[in-house]
């Protein structure tokens, strides 16, 4: 089914609130405050995970968590993503249900990602079958990356309280999704691109948030070969990365940053 599309609400919401706070003058001050939703999600009535969001791309969201999670094989194996938040859910519909759904289900991790995110199944096991190669990269294409990125990010400069995700081609950005938490941002980006058609070969992703396993493997679910955070490194990032074969650099601010993995392709 070339350039399928399910049907698809389009119940983005508006995140940016206001409060009146004091400082540590006692003056008092209006500020920006990120807002954040409680959204569940059913498959096939089934109630899945309750994400908390900003809700600016609830559809994109379900549709890249399903994707990641491999709830659902193949996007056209998905009749419908219906958003509804005067209950906080969001109802996906399928033509067919995984019949190893029940085995995929009964195995849950708690990660580290922000408001705790929720990983299922074998997802750690499917790596061991997976193989990228980090493309050549430079001190000057890094920056070049950083510049084109320096107009985003608007939520996280009003409100702060956000986290930043970007998909990026040489100096292009592609997409780039702020939610409360890093890993609602890359399973947005994770959707647009199953809806897309788009790989990730050849391509950067960029994160504001630290890279943990949990961003490592939905990044190398996505196939995209270079990792640039300008945050942290776990452990267990740098040794997921190391197995995959992805590139990864972090603590990437203005002109310093750090090369974990890949640096046999680093050309400075």
């Amino acid at each position: 089914m070339a350039n399928y599309q399910p049907q698809m609400t389009n119940e983005a919401i508006h995140s940016l609130h206001t409060a009146t706070v004091l400082d540590e003058n006692g003056v008092p001050r209006e500020l920006s405050l990120t807002g954040e939703r409680p959204l569940t999600i059913y498959l096939d009535t089934r109630e899945i995970v309750t994400l908390m969001t900003m809700g600016a791309q609830p559809e994109l969201l379900t549709l890249g968590y399903l994707r990641n999670q491999g709830l659902v094989e193949h996007l056209e194996d998905i009749l419908a993503i219906q958003v509804a938040w005067d209950v906080d859910a969001v109802a996906v519909t399928t033509r067919k249900t995984r019949p190893d759904l029940e085995k995929i289900l009964s195995k849950r991790t708690v990660t580290s990602g922000c408001g705790q995110g929720t990983m299922f199944g074998n997802v750690m096991e499917s790596l061991s079958e997976l193989t990228l190669e980090c493309p050549s990269f430079s001190a000057d294409s890094i920056y070049q990356v950083l510049d084109s990125l320096a107009e985003y990010n608007q939520m996280y400069k009003q409100a702060g309280a956000v986290h930043g995700c970007a998909l990026c081609s040489g100096d292009k950005v592609e997409i780039f999704v702020e939610d409360v938490g890093r890993h609602n941002a890359v399973d947005a980006i994770s959707g647009w691109m199953w809806l897309q058609g788009i790989t990730g070969a050849g391509k950067v992703f960029y994160t504001t948030g630290r890279l943990t396993s949990e961003m490592v493997i939905k990044v190398a679910q996505m196939q995209v070969p270079l990792l640039l955070s300008r945050s942290g490194v776990t452990e267990m990032g740098l040794r997921l990365a190391k197995q995959v074969g992805i590139g990864m650099v972090a603590r990437a601010k203005g002109k310093h940053f750090l090369v974990y993995t890949g640096q046999e392709q680093f050309k400075n």
